[in-house]
């Protein structure tokens, strides 16, 4: 296990607003935490996807992580329950700790 500790913009990913009427927001992982959990990533999971927990505040949870060819980097999906939780909005800043699992 291997962890991370980051502040990083909250995005929104608008491809995704279109095709499913809601919107998706992301954390773009810095380049050395990308490439430390590249290096860890088992070959032939779904979408190149990592397991990772993360805490964002006092919210903590499992979630995995997906590597992007836009960011050029690891992305972390953050969910409505933790924006909500964390008082978290699209363009500002989130301060994540997050680990691989499993």
């Amino acid at each position: 296990m291997t962890d991370h500790e980051f502040t990083a913009e909250l995005w929104r990913w608008t491809a995704r607003d279109e095709e499913s009427g809601g919107a998706w927001f992301f954390v773009s992982l810095p380049f050395d935490a990308s490439d430390d959990i590249e290096a860890r990533r088992v070959p032939g999971k779904g979408f190149g996807s990592v397991r990772i927990e993360v805490t964002i505040g006092s919210s903590t949870w499992r979630t995995s992580v997906f590597p992007s060819a836009e960011e050029k980097t690891y992305v972390l999906p953050v969910k409505k329950a933790v924006r909500t939780a964390e008082g978290l909005t699209e363009g500002g800043p989130c301060r994540v700790r997050l680990r691989t699992v499993g």
